[in-house]
């Protein structure tokens, strides 16, 4: 997708019909700049681009049942309409479009505002040039261009980034993720062939013999339970956040008094402390586990090495090692008949049997090549068991070193909630009873997530007994036969599909993560490094100490670290779309090509910072268009963007206070308005496009 331009109309500051902001999107020249003081109109530009688009609003956006301007509203008559518009031009391939969404406002005899629904028109440019209204479920296709459930990270509040890093709806920024790839393809088609599976099953047990029919049924009950559980664990899931936003609440509310603020905060670090250590814990555990599956077999061979070394020993003390003689050699002088010494071995003579004799004794070569090669593996096993013992002793003490860490820190964390508990301020008393009874309700969801995990396993297996026992059923009729085949292919096709998804997320996340750990380390200074879950939870770890551990970010910090993920978002989705585009299997028509709009991403970061995301954002997107104040846009920001600059425009805010202070910018040698008197009792802000 490449936005063209867009114009606003009686869109909140802006009075009557904008100029058309033309926007770059070409070669290095494809950064345009938006410079306005606070309030001159910034975020409602960036507003005016998701609104046309999905009828949505940033967390920022005041009022967003407001739109139409106050002042277009205070000319019209009572009762009359004052229609308010964006139109946003943009082209997703080989075509262009006009997305033009509306809505009216007018004010009641009472003095009171009525805003009605807003209209959304799309009209396209055929091959022809000529430009047709699309009769398409319009939404749908503005999904296509760019999926509503995506434009958080194309569309944002540079200030407010960061909730990228901390929100509560990571499964929904999952999801979202994987859209950009294109696995959604796969879902539906994993979806739409079970569903299939469903109708040939019911197809099956309608003209099936008893037996069948049987087994179709037990199979079709246990699926629902499954589905039953698999729906459960999502509310699970929903719950346990929810439950972990109250206990945030309460910490909050905990460290916001005077009298316990100090022992909220050793909470605060103990409960970090406490994951970093449970973290550490499960990954010594999967290293024990690995030594043992993989290098285990080890222990169990020194009597089988022994006898070995025996059967050697043996060997060379009858002399019958080493082989003096190579088979072949001695077949090649019989084949020739005539020996090395020069006497003829005629077939049959004494000289001939002389020589054939040492063919028995030229074997035992190939058992000597044998011995040698057995007795290196012989000594490497050999040698790897006491190493592995070590090893194995060594995460033992590693774990054991955690669990006393773990319980000192549990007995601390204990002492804590019974000083709270106890204490004699009733407030705080409320609050940790509060904080225990959340506690208590975590974990039992956190039990009942894991007994149905367990469930859903073995429900698996009770499904997959069964799907065997009907394809080996014998089909009494050739409709039954037909419909077995049907659905055993439907279930290959669905397994691999899923073999697919799982592959080509392991391998996508594994591409971003790596991805996003190289701009967040060209950019911040502090040793940190970027860990991407695989529910593509973004966590920043670091290993000074040997041993990795979670650590606080700081707001500038998560702020380049979401600045980061969209970066490597768009970065590996841009590579996966060059190496998809000859066979377009799932990634989707100008996959990889997409804008940026960013409303003051400059704002809380250092001058370094500002730097290092100012050089760096340029090369992350295909089209940037940033909204920036002028102290935002001072020395470092604007000499590591210039050369990048294709287009620049100013919000030049009319207000209506007599004494309102002039404010002006300088660019291209040029100054420009950023404050000025309004030559009416209104506020109102123009667009001038800069020149040069």
């Amino acid at each position: 997708m490449r936005l063209l331009s867009i114009q606003l109309h009686n869109f909140r500051q802006f009075y009557g019909t904008t100029p058309e902001l033309r926007l770059s999107a070409s070669g290095d020249r494809k950064v345009t700049v938006i410079h306005g003081n606070n309030g001159a109109g910034k975020t409602s530009l960036l507003n005016a681009f998701t609104w046309a688009l999905y009828e949505k609003t940033t967390a920022a956006f005041a009022s967003p049942d407001q739109l139409v301007n106050k002042r277009a509203l205070a000319e019209a008559a009572v009762n009359v309409p004052v229609e308010c518009w964006v139109e946003l031009a943009c082209e997703h391939g080989a075509t262009q479009y006009r997305i033009r969404r509306s809505c009216r406002a007018y004010r009641t005899e009472t003095g009171e505002i009525s805003q009605t629904k807003s209209d959304l028109s799309l009209k396209y440019a055929g091959e022809d040039g000529r430009w047709r209204i699309s009769e398409q479920h319009l939404d749908d296709v503005i999904g296509r261009i760019l999926p509503v459930s995506l434009h958080q990270y194309f569309f944002f509040d540079g200030e407010r980034i960061e909730q990228i890093v901390r929100s509560n709806k990571k499964a929904e920024i999952a999801e979202a993720t994987k859209a950009l790839l294109g696995v959604e393809v796969l879902t539906r088609a994993i979806r739409h062939l079970g569903e299939a599976r469903k109708t040939l099953e019911k197809e099956l047990e309608r003209f099936g013999d008893p037996e069948t029919q049987t087994l179709v049924q037990q199979k079709q009950t246990l699926e629902e339970k499954q589905e039953q559980i698999a729906a459960r664990q999502g509310e699970i899931e929903s719950e346990i956040e929810q439950f972990k936003n109250q206990r945030q609440a309460v910490a909050n509310a905990l460290r916001e008094s005077e009298a316990v603020r100090a022992e909220q905060k050793r909470r605060d670090d103990l409960e970090s402390q406490k994951q970093s250590v449970r973290d550490a814990l499960e990954q010594c555990r999967v290293r024990l586990k690995s030594i043992l599956s993989t290098q285990g077999y080890a222990v169990l061979l020194p009597g089988a090495i022994a006898q070995f070394r025996a059967l050697e020993q043996g060997l060379r003390q009858r002399g019958e090692l080493p082989a003096d003689i190579k088979q072949q050699f001695v077949q090649d002088l019989l084949d020739r008949q005539r020996c090395i010494c020069g006497t003829v071995l005629e077939a049959g003579s004494d000289h001939y049997h002389q020589v054939k004799a040492y063919l028995e004794r030229a074997g035992l070569a190939d058992v000597e090549e044998t011995v040698i090669r057995m007795g290196a593996q012989m000594e490497a096993i050999a040698r790897q068991i006491p190493i592995f013992w070590q090893t194995v002793d060594e995460e033992q003490r590693k774990i054991g070193d955690l669990r006393q860490t773990l319980s000192r820190i549990e007995t601390e964390l204990d002492t804590i909630h019974e000083q709270l508990r106890n204490s004699p301020l009733e407030d705080i008393r409320n609050l940790e009873k509060r904080h225990e009874e959340i506690d208590a309700k975590i974990q039992a969801l956190n039990r009942e997530q894991g007994e149905n995990d367990q469930r859903v396993k073995d429900l698996s297996q009770q499904i997959e007994d069964l799907r065997r026992q009907i394809e080996k059923h014998q089909a009494t009729e050739t409709r039954q036969a037909q419909a077995q085949r049907r659905i055993a292919a439907t279930e290959e096709a669905i397994a691999r599909l899923k073999q697919v998804q799982t592959n080509v997320d392991r391998v996508f996340r594994s591409d971003l993560e790596r991805r996003v750990q190289e701009i967040f380390q060209r950019i911040v200074v502090a040793p940190y490094v970027p860990c991407l879950t695989e529910k593509y939870e973004l966590h920043l770890v670091e290993s000074t100490t040997g041993q990795e551990r979670l650590v606080p970010a700081s707001t500038g910090e998560n702020q380049v670290l979401s600045l980061s993920f969209i970066g490597a978002i768009i970065d590996r989705v841009r590579d996966w779309s060059r190496r998809d585009q000859q066979n377009q299997y799932l990634m989707p028509p100008d996959a990889g090509n997409y804008p940026m709009v960013m409303d003051s991403p400059f704002g809380s970061l250092d001058e370094t910072y500002r730097r290092q995301v100012a050089r760096s954002l340029p090369t992350l997107a295909n089209q940037l268009m940033v909204l920036v104040s002028k102290t935002q846009w001072r020395g470092e920001v604007a000499e590591e963007m210039g050369p990048h600059l294709g287009r620049q425009y100013v919000l030049v805010y009319h207000s209506p206070k007599a004494d309102v202070e002039p404010d002006a910018i300088a660019l291209n040698g040029m100054s420009y308005s950023l404050v000025c008197r309004s030559p009416n009792e209104y506020e109102y802000t123009e667009i001038i496009e800069v020149e040069g």
